[in-house]
């Protein structure tokens, strides 16, 4: 391949994705748009964990899997911060599940994705420590399990 000429422009390349960025983003709009956590939008941005592991990974190798892991520990602890104040939703703990069961899938995937496998083992042990004592229910409701 010849490098570009003088005549034509050089190739747009997209930056990569930043799952770290984007939670952080998410979170400081929200809070200071409304001053408080919307628990819907908290859930759509676990819901792209795994969208952002593929991204962030193979857009950029060198940081990728930390920016990724960031992001969601970011949201993990809002969620753990919402459950201190008694105030987290089911559908929110079931949100994150599915996430780690999806982001567990995808790191499967690819054997360059094997280090995330441990990112979302360490996500997933945060998550059941707010689960009630039999680790299977959140204040005596199911919870999605793969």
């Amino acid at each position: 391949m010849s490098e570009p000429s003088a005549q034509e422009p050089a190739p747009e390349f997209s930056p990569a994705t930043d799952y770290g960025s984007f939670a952080v983003d998410v979170l400081a709009r929200m809070t200071r748009t409304s001053g408080r956590i919307d628990q819907m939008v908290l859930r759509r941005c676990l819901g792209l964990a795994s969208s952002y592991l593929v991204s962030d990974v193979t857009m950029n190798a060198e940081e990728g899997v930390r920016s990724w892991r960031a992001g969601f520990n970011r949201l993990v602890d809002v969620m753990v911060a919402l459950h201190m104040r008694q105030e987290l939703e089911v559908e929110t703990v079931n949100a994150a599940s599915q996430a780690c069961s999806e982001c567990w899938s995808v790191a499967g995937s690819w054997r360059e994705m094997d280090e995330c496998r441990e990112g979302v083992k360490a996500i997933a042990t945060r998550l059941k420590g707010l689960l009630d004592a039999n680790g299977k229910t959140f204040r005596g409701q199911a919870i999605y399990a793969p």
